[in-house]
């Protein structure tokens, strides 16, 4: 690296913006699509039962309606990338933002199981957008210094979305009197679960034009004078921005527009680092975390606990979770991303053991012992709690900082469209494999987590510290 580049990489390091306050403000717009994200992920978990019963369908055919969504997710993640290169970052979450509040008002009002099906795929498009452009923005709008934390956010506000969809989701089950079918004004309990997402999604969209597009993108496209503009609301007026912009523009000028084919190479067709970054986006689903936010109130209920208690103990998962999530960002730029995605890999395994031997034990009038209930409750929550701490927030900020320039927007596209590829494949296996055997999924998941480990220790990247310029 020339002394030139090392010193623009010191510049870009030792940004201290002016005004910390709006940074946030910036990315917590930005992050409003992780908030969705979060919210429509578990929001389902409330209504799962009740389009049991309405459309009278079993295990197979239920986990295709939850699953589907996540097909849709990964089109709009394999599509964002390169979208958002032609129109802006923000345009992309305008999309989404709009997307979002079809699908909720589809959700809520639908007319048979399949045309449901339908208004979640879209939904899921927009999941997938929002699930890219997300850190993608935050990357690239934050300073150095501070990446890690800022990047944060969008975990932070999947696992708070999660939170209050399930705060929302029992609140509607008490209006119900506890029964999901229950009417309330005229529509059932899960409808109104479902279209109480066009709140958001409304906000999110009006959230987007309070915010200023992505330097990088506005350099890409000549914007010069508002690139030194937003650089010098987000990263302080004593930063050089003549060198900041040449920092960047010389590193877009020597590369190619991000298409799919720039991602080609290597022994395995593609580049190793778009491998690392799939194995991460993978890892992160197959240990079985949104069982815990699709599933949560089914399995409890599976396993002996009445609906409300389940819904009360899907609530108080999404608090561990948020619990997690703030641990996260106090240490992920003080300890690094691997330390933590280590801590985590060792403690889900341990937690999931625990959740598949108690899951192992014959239930008693339908219910688990009492010893073995207790431990499958206090391990759920420290699985979560594990996750959370470490993986939920680690890989998408490695996600959204170890692609190379040339390379984040498609690279991050097709990883992120493998996490919802494996998040499909876990949400829609998982009625019939805890039918078949509950205790041995949970085999399956830790020994996910266990691999984990030495993907970690060999092939992850550590990405503390660095300018997004020195990823090569």
């Amino acid at each position: 690296m020339s002394t030139t580049v090392q010193a623009q990489g010191a510049e870009g390091r030792k940004a201290q913006p002016d005004h910390l306050g709006h940074v946030i403000f910036i990315t917590a717009a930005a992050a409003m699509g992780g908030f969705l994200f979060g919210y429509d992920s578990s929001v389902i978990n409330g209504a799962v039962e009740a389009i049991r019963g309405k459309y009278d369908i079993g295990s197979a055919a239920l986990a295709q309606v939850v699953a589907i969504a996540l097909i849709g997710s990964a089109i709009g993640a394999a599509t964002a990338g390169r979208i958002a290169d032609r129109i802006g970052r923000i345009r992309v979450m305008q999309i989404a933002a709009a997307l979002f509040t079809i699908s909720a008002v589809g959700s809520a009002l639908p007319f048979s199981l399949w045309d449901l099906a339908f208004w979640r795929v879209l939904g899921g498009v927009g999941i997938g957008m929002a699930s890219v452009i997300g850190p993608a923005y935050i990357a690239e709008v934050a300073p150095p210094a501070y990446r890690g934390r800022l990047a944060s956010f969008q975990q932070a506000a999947i696992v708070v979305g999660i939170a209050i969809s399930q705060l929302v989701n029992w609140g509607i089950l008490n209006l119900a009197d506890g029964d999901q079918r229950g009417q309330i004004a005229g529509l059932e309990a899960w409808q109104w679960m479902l279209g109480v997402m066009i709140i958001p999604a409304v906000l999110y969209g009006l959230l987007s034009f309070a915010i200023p597009e992505s330097p990088r993108f506005l350099i890409s496209v000549g914007r010069t004078a508002q690139a030194k503009q937003v650089l010098e609301e987000v990263e302080g007026r004593t930063v050089d921005l003549d060198v900041r912009v040449a920092e960047i523009d010389r590193a877009m000028r020597s590369e190619e527009k991000s298409t799919f084919k720039d991602l080609l190479g290597g022994r395995f067709g593609l580049l190793p680092i778009v491998w690392i970054g799939v194995g991460l986006s993978v890892f992160q689903q197959l240990v079985g975390i949104n069982v815990a936010f699709y599933y949560s109130s089914t399995l409890w209920q599976s396993v002996g606990v009445d609906p409300s208690s389940s819904f009360f103990y899907s609530f108080t998962t999404s608090i561990i979770n948020i619990l997690g999530t703030v641990i996260a960002m106090i240490f992920v730029d003080r300890v690094g991303r691997k330390p933590l995605a280590l801590i985590g890999s060792v403690g889900m395994a341990v937690s999931l053991a625990l959740v598949a031997w108690a899951f192992s034990a014959n239930l008693v009038d339908g219910k688990l012992p009492h010893a073995e209930g207790v431990l499958a409750l206090i391990a759920a929550h420290s699985f979560v709690l594990f996750f959370a701490l470490s993986w939920g927030v680690v890989v998408w900020v490695l996600l959204g900082e170890m692609f190379p320039n040339k390379i984040r927007a498609a690279g991050l596209g097709v990883a992120a469209s493998a996490q919802w590829i494996a998040n499909w494949a876990i949400t829609a296996s998982f009625p019939s494999l805890s039918d078949w055997n509950l205790s041995g999924t949970y085999i399956m998941y830790t020994a996910f987590a266990l691999l984990s480990i030495p993907f970690i220790l060999k092939w992850v990247p550590e990405t503390k510290g660095k300018a997004l310029e020195e990823m090569g």
